[in-house]
């Protein structure tokens, strides 16, 4: 039915309609909001929403869990302002006080940012305009969707939406593992909400009382009379409980007797002043006990770690002279090579999981051919020189000589090499599809070669050979050319491999003699 065709009477009713806020509001015809769910909360504080504290003086809002986890009936714990003092935020248990979560500091306008993870930034704000005290929360622009909620156990938590599992994680719980249950550190301890898992700690000029086993601090010096006492400033504390005298609007709040229920936090916190019974000096002195030993321990342990970091460079150094030592005896590797790259033989024996079987790619003249990742996730071909292979020192050397002097599209690129006591090994780039052979001698994969590919691959080869009979500033002869030696990438692009029986030709030499028969 078109617009035209609605009667007067049904153009003129309300509607409901969902926000992207996740208010439900309910519109008049003019779009005045006759009622909304922002105003009417369960258990959940959306961004956005004001949830009002109190309203001229009189407490109005509360948050109410569910039963269970499963039973959303009325539960017992529930949220709001407490209304003995006005100025304090709260999780009841029943009419018992559970949790203090916060304490409004006397500004018209305060806030902090709640805690929670590095990806969700989350501002708890305090509002007073005099007749209405409110709360707001509010998120940062590229934070996930984020709720706080009162839970059936009296947990106020911090909910973000976690897209890859689709679902909400808490990042936040006050209280947490029963830290931060109303009076749960004791007297003069507080919750210490600062660290990776919150403790309880004693405030400072307090020490644990060996006296009694239950969480009670005691004061390390007593209060004297005369000016020897002096109040020390602890900063993000939330404050103790029980004021026993609120001022005017400077909120200068006074405590008597025992110091219960406080926390530090990251977060937000205020200036919380204690009277000690020592002098400032005698107290600094005190302080520098607890910290002197483990800056000094943090100093040692530095120490060790740099000695130990500069031990493991001045051996791995040593071991490239060497390797440039053995290496540089075949005259072809220069000071120019200087910068070429080794790998240590504890990484390799790490990327191929001590060479591992199932890492095996292969096996030839010069040994076993395993599938390494390196620390930078890298996918390489290691070949290990076997005992009994029927190339060895020479060939070894030969190859790097070679591979590390020419580039080339279509010649496999050296990436590094090992020499560990007895070990030799090649470190090249990955070959996903393996060798030329492992397609043209399987019946099940030969088909993949069509003849399009299969020309790719021969002009691959031949611009390879060209290259290293004319192009490259070493006139080179492979000497073992073979499908086992041709390698394929991702894209079937040949590269030619395996250069420990290639030979050097002058700039003007044709021909060569060989004292022994060598290839395939």
């Amino acid at each position: 039915m078109t617009k035209n065709n609605v009667t007067a009477d049904e153009d003129a009713r309300a509607s409901a309609v969902l926000l992207d806020t996740g208010n439900l509001v309910l519109r008049s015809p003019n779009g005045t909001v006759i009622w909304q769910s922002f105003d009417h909360p369960t258990d959940t504080i959306l961004p956005g929403m004001r949830f009002l504290l109190s309203y001229k003086g009189r407490v109005m809002g509360r948050l109410v869990a569910w039963k269970g986890p499963d039973d959303p009936s009325v539960g017992d714990f529930s949220f709001g302002l407490d209304p003995d003092l006005g100025m304090q935020i709260v999780t009841w248990h029943g009419a018992k006080l559970y949790c203090r979560i916060s304490v409004w500091n006397g500004a018209s306008v305060s806030g902090g940012t709640y805690p929670g993870n590095s990806s969700s930034v989350v501002y708890q704000t305090i509002v007073n305009t005099g007749d209405r005290f409110y709360l707001m929360y509010s998120i940062s622009d590229d934070s996930p969707y984020a709720r706080i909620m009162l839970d059936y156990t009296g947990t106020m938590s911090l909910l973000t939406w976690n897209s890859y599992s689709s679902s909400w994680i808490a990042t936040s719980e006050r209280p947490s593992g029963g830290y931060g249950v109303y009076g749960s550190c004791g007297p003069f301890g507080y919750s210490d909400f600062t660290g990776a898992t919150p403790t309880c700690q004693c405030l400072d000029g307090f020490e644990p009382d060996p006296m009694n086993s239950s969480r009670v601090c005691r004061r390390v010096e007593a209060l004297k009379c005369g000016s020897k006492n002096h109040f020390l400033r602890l900063s993000g504390m939330k404050v103790p409980d029980s004021a026993g005298t609120l001022g005017d609007q400077t909120r200068c709040l006074v405590w008597t007797g025992e110091l219960v229920d406080t926390w530090k936090t990251n977060n937000y916190g205020e200036n919380l002043y204690i009277r000690l019974g020592d002098s400032p000096a005698v107290h600094k002195n005190s302080n520098l006990v607890k910290i002197l030993p483990p800056v000094v321990a943090c100093l040692l342990l530095l120490t060790c770690i740099a000695l130990v970091w500069k031990w493991v460079r001045r051996k791995k150094e040593i071991k490239k002279k060497l390797m440039l030592r053995y290496l540089s005896a075949s005259s072809e590797l220069g000071g120019k090579n200087s910068d070429f790259p080794f790998v240590s033989f504890e990484d390799i024996v790490a990327a191929t999981d001590n060479f591992s079987d199932s890492n095996m790619l292969g096996m030839g003249g010069f040994g076993k051919v395993y599938k390494g990742i390196l620390e930078d996730d890298k996918e390489v071909a290691i070949k290990r020189l076997g005992s009994g292979s029927g190339q060895g020192i020479e060939e070894f050397r030969n190859e790097v000589t070679l591979i590390a002097k020419l580039q080339h599209r279509n010649l496999v690129r050296l990436l590094s090499c090992c020499i560990h006591d007895d070990e030799k090994l090649l470190i090249y780039e990955y070959m996903p599809n393996k060798s030329l052979d492992s397609f043209l001698f399987d019946n099940t994969r030969k088909d993949v070669l069509d003849w399009l590919t299969r020309f790719k691959i021969i002009k691959g080869v031949a611009r390879g050979l060209l290259y290293l009979h004319q192009d490259s500033r070493l006139t080179i002869i492979h000497r073992d050319l073979k499908a086992s030696n041709i390698l394929l990438d991702n894209e079937m692009n040949p590269k030619i491999s395996d250069f420990g029986m290639a030979r050097i030709f002058g700039g003007n030499q044709q021909q060569g003699n060989t004292i022994r028969v060598v290839g395939t």
